[in-house]
């Protein structure tokens, strides 16, 4: 027996189960509060903790140059309950980490019902935990049950909970093509801490435009499964939707020319323009300004690589608009992922504004150990902003830019991790020492990656030994 006071966990998905994991293992004891059992969801199809919904990927497990890759091998250090039950219930994928869904989820709940530590209690919980949970995480992602989700409104403001996401991508800036597009804003306007030249600027000559609204309407879409319901409301329509409902629409809106002149060609006023605008602190992404979009992500890369200056992008996020119930992190919650205001009561997984199993995993082991830190009376410690979990941790509270111009309401996305989320690598890192030569075109791209992906596990393993 433990002579700590419990810490309690209240969802049993990937994050909740991967926190409850940290935390026993840390040699304090955890409840476990999974409401399926009791009442169930409308996605899920089991009550077996860490159930995996949809996909059965994990996704690239290249630890050499894919982000993904990277976090897998950091939370494999840290030693991961997850990565574990994937990694035991493996099924072929290529280079990618693909499981067996009905086995992994029962390794991860045989695994956790048997640990000492461990107490996993089927209810729900329907309010924010009690004062006397002094150390509590609420995981309960993107499906949090609609008291619960009522209760978290009420203590951090009615517009800090999201029901649905209206995702536009998001574009690698050195993947942008520079000769092609220009920065400015439009009527070279100076907003609070711009410079008049805010945005990059895509043009389209008339051929150009037509073009592309006969690829976005034509192209393959997805839809809303039944328990989504249709959310669309004016704020963030797709671009296909707008598109639909007349040729002009998307001109005369997102993609108007007005107030821009093309550096390259003043003379040729653009018939249309698409502008992108910077999406983190570091200056490396760029998010394509109300391009929220249903198509399906193999066309969604066609046909946005139509448009000028992103013939050769590379997408850290394409599209989307789904259901999925999040927090405006950045504001609510501090660097330990702690609910400001309310110390002890953290948050973890999808609810934080993470994208994709591994992540949301990933984001649970952050809140476990620091949850665990406290506990023992520690500091808790944050990742390197260089590794992939501190990267990604970066994104969820304080590396994402709100906008201004956006009329106040929140403009936080979800993202799943990748290298734009990184620090930038010192000047000369990618200088060949023998030759002097830096790596050019793709050559440069995949250089800079494995730089990278070493830089983030050399850096993981040290805060690991600390």
């Amino acid at each position: 027996m433990s002579e700590h006071k419990p810490i309690h966990v209240i969802g049993g998905g990937l994050a909740g189960s991967e926190a409850a994991w940290q935390i026993a293992n840390a040699g304090i004891p955890v409840i476990l509060h999974e409401m399926r059992g009791v009442r169930e969801t409308a996605a899920h199809k089991t009550d077996g903790l860490a159930e995996l919904v949809c996909s059965n990927s994990f996704r690239s497990d290249d630890a050499t140059s894919n982000a993904v890759g990277v976090i897998h091998a950091e939370m494999r250090l840290a030693g991961s309950l997850i990565m574990a039950s994937a990694d035991s219930h493996q099924v072929p994928a290529g280079g990618a980490l693909a499981v067996d869904r009905d086995g992994f989820s029962a390794a991860v709940t045989a695994t956790l019902a048997d640990h000492p530590l461990v107490t996993i209690m089927r209810e729900e919980i329907a309010t924010l935990p009690p004062e006397d949970w002094d150390q509590a995480i609420i995981a309960t992602g993107p499906l949090t049950a609609p008291a619960l989700a009522e209760a978290i409104q009420q203590k951090t403001g009615r517009e800090a909970l999201a029901f649905f996401d209206a995702i536009a991508p998001i574009v690698h800036r050195d993947t942008i093509d520079m000769d092609i597009c220009w920065f400015q804003s439009r009527y070279d306007k100076v907003g609070p801490g711009g410079t008049g030249k805010d945005y990059i600027n895509c043009p389209m000559d008339e051929a150009e435009y037509n073009a592309f609204i006969d690829a976005l309407i034509a192209g393959d879409k997805t839809d809303f499964r039944e328990w989504e319901g249709t959310p669309y409301f004016d704020g963030c329509l797709p671009i296909e939707v707008m598109a639909e409902r007349g040729r002009e629409t998307l001109r005369h809106g997102p993609m108007k020319p007005m107030g821009l002149t093309n550096a390259h060609n003043p003379q040729v006023k653009p018939y249309a323009v698409v502008q992108l605008r910077q999406d983190n602190a570091l200056g490396t992404l760029y998010n394509m300004v109300g391009f929220q979009t249903k198509l399906r992500y193999a066309a969604q890369k066609d046909v946005l690589q139509m448009i000028p200056g992103l013939g050769e992008a590379e997408f850290a996020r394409l599209g989307g608009l789904h259901r999925n119930t999040y927090l405006n992190s950045p504001v609510l919650l501090d660097g330990t992922l702690m609910l400001k205001g309310r110390p002890g009561l953290r948050f973890a997984g999808q609810i934080t504004g993470c994208e994709g199993y591994v992540e949301s995993a990933g984001i649970g082991l952050l809140a476990g150990r620091f949850a665990a830190a406290e506990r023992l009376g520690k500091e808790p410690v944050a990742p390197p902003p260089v590794t992939a979990l501190g990267a990604l941790l970066g994104h969820v509270t304080g590396g994402h830019l709100a906008h201004e111009e956006e009329g106040g309401k929140r403009s936080f996305q979800p993202m799943n991790v990748n290298f734009g989320l990184f620090p930038e690598l010192e000047p000369g890192a990618l200088i060949d020492p023998e030759t002097g030569k830096r790596p050019r075109g793709k050559a440069k791209s995949s250089v800079k990656k494995q730089i990278m992906a070493k830089r983030a596990l050399d850096a993981c393993k040290a805060w690991l030994a600390a």
